[in-house]
């Protein structure tokens, strides 16, 4: 088995970043997840259950420095990571309270006009992080702006199944993993406990469960009128507290990722 794919995604709901290589630090991979878009009254996070239109929107993680903001009929707009003494706002993502470093009312306005809601976008700094849920994670342990852990694996295998079942392909990029897994059984991730990619060991905490998001056609932003692939996925992929495709991760340390490493299950 070895890693076939690595994918980022900088801003929270927004497309897809394919990688070859990303390095690790304590809140997942480097650059995932660190943006996110709020709303402007609320505080509280925006994705594409209810803006669909992320689906179309690339961030572009440009380092420590900056973030580069893209979107078809917009001018491309570069915003600046603001410093940690800057302006805060208070964000709600899902159940956690936290307070984030606003960038600015120029990208506040280019989000507002493509969006169409009065929103502002945030930024969580490395040494901040939320904590992890500690029914599966250890006191410290803790991640960016997902909904819930580091790292969201998926094996090639699981996808062509599905696929299969569906009647047509399916972008990965729909079901927004960090890792896809090659030369495994199909679901074979639903057994794992602990893996090794690289130099790097991962634990298997939790299967995901999906929402609407994978409905979005990434290409267009456009639900399916037949509501797949969660229609076929409810046949036999249904279980206590959801529906479940691919797993939840978190690294035991740091290191690099790179596409090609490969994969050894330990437990």
């Amino acid at each position: 088995m070895h890693l076939c794919a690595l994918y980022r995604f900088p801003l929270k709901s927004g497309s897809a970043e394919s990688l070859e290589e990303g390095g690790c630090d304590a809140l997942g991979l480097i650059g995932d997840r660190r943006w996110m878009v709020v709303d402007a009254a609320t505080g509280k996070f925006l994705t594409q259950r209810v803006l669909p239109r992320m689906a179309l929107l690339k961030a572009r993680w440009q380092g420590e420095m900056a973030l580069l903001l893209s979107a078809a009929g917009m001018d491309d707009l570069l915003v600046a990571v603001p410093a940690s003494d800057s302006a805060v706002r208070g964000v709600l993502i899902w159940r956690e309270s936290l307070r984030a470093p606003d960038a600015g009312d120029a990208a506040a306005a280019w989000l507002t006009r493509l969006l169409g809601r009065s929103c502002r976008l945030v930024y969580l700094p490395a040494e901040q992080g939320i904590q992890i849920d500690q029914g599966y994670a250890q006191p410290g342990e803790r991640t960016a702006f997902t909904d819930g852990f580091p790292f969201l694996l998926i094996g090639q295998r699981s996808l062509d199944d599905l696929s299969a079942r569906v009647g047509q392909p399916l972008e990965i990029t729909r079901f927004r993993p960090n890792l896809v897994i090659a030369d495994a059984a199909p679901y074979a991730e639903d057994g794992w406990r602990r893996i090794r990619i690289g130099g790097m060991q991962f634990r298997v905490v939790k299967p995901c469960s999906r929402c609407i998001i994978p409905t979005i056609d990434p290409l267009s932003a456009e639900h399916s009128p037949t509501r797949e692939p969660l229609a076929t996925l409810l046949g036999y992929r249904k279980g206590e507290g959801g529906v479940f495709f691919g797993q939840n991760l978190i690294a035991e340390g740091t290191g690099v990722l790179q596409v090609g490493m490969s994969v050894e299950v330990l437990e």
